[in-house]
């Protein structure tokens, strides 16, 4: 009865510590590499590649929801599925619509802070300690897509407008969750507040690092194969739920 109870307590995300940002960073390059993978080099195009992600994506949100508690595979994929969909559907929303990395990533910015805004004025709070009733894990899930598809456009805009190139894309990206990690070490800013800011940030590191794999020489890339950098990564990360225990967060974070 009383494992019932704490396992009850548990949420249906995990505990945040340097395994789980070592995956989600793996699973942020993955999901560039991937998008990147089915969207071109399988010449699906964004917006068809968009559309057969996006029912991935919901049928992994459907599980997670549906799930009594957690799962680390089921979790991981769902967040595969998120970043997957979010580098297409930035894409299609920069390129082939036209709106540009600036316009796409505030617009993005936008819609992911009316997210949180809702989120908190629904629920009263943001932090992902509370996630373990349904209408809790549609909030999170849906500010992951907005967080998952900004990280995408702000990568592009930063490595391709700025010209910073994919190198200095990633040291700025790695330089601002160096700060976010010397804040909670050493101030007493909000947990949760610097939680999602370096959740927002590992994306579009995980972007200008999946280019940096996959881009031509000639554009400052290894010119890796996209199909060969994406299994890799998803060895890697099988590997990892494989050899180390994932645990429920069991607190607010």
């Amino acid at each position: 009865m009383q494992d019932t109870v704490v396992e009850q307590a548990l949420s249906k995300v995990p505990e945040i510590t340097l395994l789980f940002w070592i995956v989600k960073i793996a699973a942020t390059t993955l999901g560039e590499t991937g998008g990147d993978a089915l969207s071109m080099s399988m010449k699906l195009g964004y917006l068809t590649a968009t559309g057969i992600l996006a029912v991935i994506f919901l049928v992994a949100v459907g599980t997670q929801i549906a799930a009594k508690r957690f799962h680390p595979a089921v979790y991981w994929t769902t967040i595969i599925a998120t970043t997957m969909v979010g580098t297409t559907l930035a894409d299609f929303a920069d390129r082939s619509l036209g709106i540009g990395y600036a316009g796409g990533s505030t617009l993005l910015l936008a819609l992911l802070i009316a997210s949180f805004a809702i989120w908190h004025r629904t629920l009263g709070t943001v932090s992902v300690g509370s996630i373990s009733a349904p209408r809790a894990e549609m909030f999170y899930w849906m500010t992951i897509m907005f967080s998952q598809t900004l990280g995408t456009a702000l990568g592009d805009w930063t490595a391709d407008t700025a010209g910073l190139g994919y190198t200095g894309g990633a040291v700025v990206f790695a330089a601002l969750l160096a700060l976010v990690a010397a804040a909670y070490y050493r101030t007493s800013i909000s947990r949760t507040l610097l939680f999602w800011a370096a959740f927002v940030l590992t994306r579009p590191l995980g972007a200008v690092v999946g280019d940096f794999l996959d881009k031509p020489v000639a554009t400052g890339g290894l010119a890796l194969s996209r199909y060969a950098a994406s299994v890799s990564l998803l060895v890697f990360i099988a590997a990892t739920l494989m050899l180390f225990k994932h645990r429920a967060a069991g607190r607010m974070h």
